[in-house]
This record gives C-alpha cells, structure tokens and sequence, in this order.
C-alpha cells in the first residue's frame, strides 16, 4: 500500500504541489490526470525518493520512507522516455534489478523469461534496446521495472507517442502486467479516456 501524505513542492518562488494526500491500495491504479505543468511527474519522482518535498511524506505498507534512499524503496518508475539501458541486450535491461537485488542466476533467468512471455517479447530476447520500435521499447521498460517485484509501480504518461494499434496492444497487456503483479499503481496522464481504462480511482491535478 502506497500513501502520500500532505506532500507540497515549491522549485524557488514557484509552488508546485501543496499538501497533496493520497492512498493506493495493493492491486490498484490510480491515475493521476491533468494537463503539462501541474506537477504530475514532480510528484512521481517524489514518490519514487528522486525528489524532496518541502513537507509531507510517503509511506509504503504503514513504513516512512521519507529519509530512505530511492534503491531501497521498492519502487519501480517507468519513465516516458524508457531510460533503457543502450549497451544491455533486452533480456540485460530485465535482468539488471534482478542483479542489484543479487538474486540467483538461475533464478534471474527464470524471472526475465517469466516477463519476456508477460510482455510478448520473447523474440526480441537477445536484441540491442537501440534497435527496438517504441511499442517493443516500452514493454521492455515496463518487463524492467516489474522484475524485482516492487511494491510500488509508477508510470510517467508510458503510452505517450504510440499510434493507435500499438497503444491498444500495449494497453491491454500493460494492465493485465501490473494487475497480476499485486502493485500499489500510480499511472500519469493527460487523457481521460486512458485514465478511465486503466485506473480505478482518478486524482485530478
């Protein structure tokens, strides 16, 4: 469970967030809609520990994780750009948490075949991330991000610049990945219509 607890934001003389309060449930997305500026993505890197807030806190499963390095949050972030790793192969970029978490080899490699199959990338196994369309880049990062099973998952507008019949594969099987990874979710967008797809709760910025 995820809980944003009065959290504000200023950059200088510019406020950003005031007192923003939340709570995501185990299992659930929560989208947070509004347009470019408002302070969407700030709020992300706060949660995920990239940035401090002026005040507030964020709790996972009733613990302040506040003071607490962002590596060690057990928060996964999909960025819109992907930040995907160009000098790993697709199945090096999945595996890459599974590392830091220095988790067997055997049982790495069983995870990044669980997720390659997940995501519908399994031909793409061996592939430099460079060569990649936007649709198989994105599931890649999303394979990335839910391979050391965080308890958190936030994504930064992750369907933005797909065409009409990627955004409807990746959709589907995007939803269907975080449903069974048992995440508090919390998904970034401008648009209504994929807000209502995806989330159960809308939080208006």
């Amino acid at each position: 469970m995820l809980e944003v607890r009065g959290v504000s934001v200023s950059f200088g003389a510019v406020e950003i967030l005031r007192d923003v309060s939340f709570m995501v449930n185990d299992a659930q997305t929560v989208a947070l809609l509004g347009p470019s500026g408002v302070g969407k993505s700030t709020l992300l890197r706060v949660i995920a520990g990239l940035v401090d807030p002026d005040t507030g806190g964020i709790f996972i499963n009733a613990k302040d994780v506040s003071q607490i390095a962002p590596h060690r949050r057990e928060v996964g972030l999909v960025f819109q750009d992907n930040a995907l790793l160009p000098h790993l192969t697709v199945s090096g970029n999945i595996a890459y948490g599974l590392r830091q978490k220095r988790l067997p080899r055997r049982d790495r490699a069983r995870r990044v075949a669980d997720l390659l199959t997940m995501m519908r990338i399994e031909n793409l196994r061996d592939r430099k991330v460079d060569t990649l369309s936007g649709g198989e880049a994105k599931r890649v990062a999303v394979a990335r991000t839910l391979a050391p099973e965080p308890h958190v998952v936030l994504l930064d507008e992750p369907l933005t610049g797909l065409d009409s019949e990627i955004y409807e594969s990746v959709i589907t099987d995007l939803t269907a990945a975080l449903k069974e990874s048992q995440a508090s979710v919390v998904w970034v967008t401008h648009n209504l219509n994929e807000a209502e797809r995806v989330a159960s709760e809308i939080i208006r910025l």
